[in-house]
């Protein structure tokens, strides 16, 4: 039988575009300008896919979305709003939408999202399970679990103001991706989003990295007009402590040459150290402290939140086959054996390990097998740590007979290739981010690179492959 689709949208030229897309592609369709309408032949049991949009003359959707899930919990949804904000996104994930399209979209992928949502079964759970992986993979962060929903929460309330945010958390918990958020659908979205990874910078540099000399413009000043964002405040030095607690409070002024008017930038500093520690130990200015954390939002760690790790690999895995890689599902053994494990790494071990499955194995389907065999030798305790025991002692015992007295140097260098090739593929060739990943200070691991005879283009084949 012809599947019926309902249209809902106040502007009649929209309802008239995807009216015609939709019978040309062989769908019976009715439209409407009322939320209530929709609310009644939902009701009446007609339709087999809601097309709606946000804002309706007469109600927001997302209010009667309830009254349709209690007529027709099966009836799936795909919600269209001009609102593109993440508050948007993230109550059509919250209403159980089964596709959130921000406008203007492609009409190519209202007709993708409308054959998944009406895939016949058994399909169709997976189709479901795609299209969420799709939608989760467009919002900024990924999630909806008690502990999340606080992070929404906090994030709604403060994407409209001017104020100086400090966000905390463990390392890997995703500050860098909630400072993007807060830019980008704030006021200063049509700015630039500037970022000082201050770990990774050498402590000499940094003053000049922020603030300039001999007429380099510093970061400060190229974020004139948008967000300046600190990775790991924790680690600014203390006389560069001193000047920019000294820009905050309006004493020192940078002019921006290029317009010739004071720098005006909203900054974001996180931190996955403990400030108060830091200032007991005379290591962090209390008054800048004062002046950072203005509106404090901590991260939580992926183990506070175990129930978001099936929305997270779904998207992580579609990123992957985005990027190039085969695309992946992933069984309900192999959600068990992530939810079980400790994530000390976070969210960006568990997207780290979705991309090597999904270049690593050939089959399509990710197990509780494959799942394990690459939680295993990354472990730090355990059979993980007995595992590489056993390598070393296999190693060692295969090289006593040559009777070279290098063992320890040629033993380290066969640990450490392998090692920082594998954390360079995880994150992309990004140094700044394998660096952080091993603990290494960057100019040491760049040191590294060259000293393993790991150069650029050997780093862009292992990417690529």
């Amino acid at each position: 039988m012809q599947k019926k689709i309902l249209i809902a949208d106040d502007d009649a030229s929209i309802r008239l575009v995807i009216s015609q897309a939709l019978t040309r592609a062989g769908y019976q369709v009715r439209a409407t300008g009322a939320a209530s309408t929709l609310v009644k032949w939902a009701a009446d049991g007609e339709g087999d896919l809601i097309v709606t949009d946000v804002m309706m003359p007469d109600a927001n959707v997302f209010d009667v979305l309830p009254q349709i899930r209690k007529s027709r919990p099966l009836l799936p949804v795909i919600v269209m709003s001009a609102q593109n904000t993440v508050v948007t996104a993230v109550t059509a994930a919250e209403r159980g939408a089964f596709e959130y399209l921000p406008k203007p979209f492609d009409l190519d992928d209202l007709l993708a999202a409308a054959e998944r949502a009406l895939a016949p079964a058994p399909a169709v759970q997976q189709a479901r399970a795609d299209a969420k992986a799709a939608r989760d993979d467009r919002l900024p962060l990924i999630g909806r679990s008690t502990a999340m929903q606080e992070v929404y929460r906090t994030l709604a309330r403060l994407v409209p103001t001017e104020l100086t945010v400090l966000i905390t958390g463990d390392s890997g918990t995703g500050k860098e991706l909630t400072a993007r958020a807060l830019h980008d659908f704030g006021r200063r979205r049509e700015g630039r989003f500037v970022v000082v990874h201050l770990a990774a910078t050498p402590r000499e540099r940094v003053e000049t990295e922020l603030f300039g000399r001999d007429g380099a413009l510093g970061k400060l000043v190229d974020a004139d007009g948008g967000t300046l964002f600190l990775d790991e405040v924790g680690d600014l030095p203390l006389d560069a402590q001193t000047r920019l607690l000294r820009v905050i409070d309006g004493s020192e002024r940078p002019i921006n040459p290029r317009t010739d008017r004071p720098v005006d930038a909203r900054l974001v500093a996180a931190t996955n150290r403990d400030l108060t520690a830091l200032i007991a130990q005379g290591l962090f200015r209390q008054d800048l402290f004062f002046r950072l954390n203005v509106a404090p939002l901590r991260l939580p760690p992926l183990r506070d939140r175990r129930d978001d790790i099936p929305d997270l690999a779904r998207a992580f895995l579609l990123r992957a086959h985005r990027e190039g890689l085969s695309p992946k599902t992933i069984d309900e053994g192999a959600i068990s054996r992530l939810k079980a494990h400790s994530w000390p790494g976070n969210v960006r071990e568990l997207e780290n390990l979705m991309r090597r499955v999904a270049a690593l194995y050939a089959e399509p389907t990710i197990t509780a097998r494959i799942v394990e065999r690459e939680l295993e030798p990354v472990s730090v305790s355990g059979e993980g740590e007995a595992t590489l025991d056993r390598l070393v002692e296999q190693a060692v015992s295969a090289d006593l007979s040559t009777g070279r007295n290098d063992l320890y140097d040629r033993l380290l260098e066969s640990i450490e290739r392998p090692l920082i090739r594998t954390v360079l593929n995880a994150t992309r060739g990004n140094q700044v981010k394998a660096a952080e990943r091993l603990g290494l200070n960057r100019n040491t691991l760049r040191k590294k690179i060259l000293a393993l005879g790991l150069s650029a283009k050997d780093d862009e084949d292992l990417i690529m492959n």
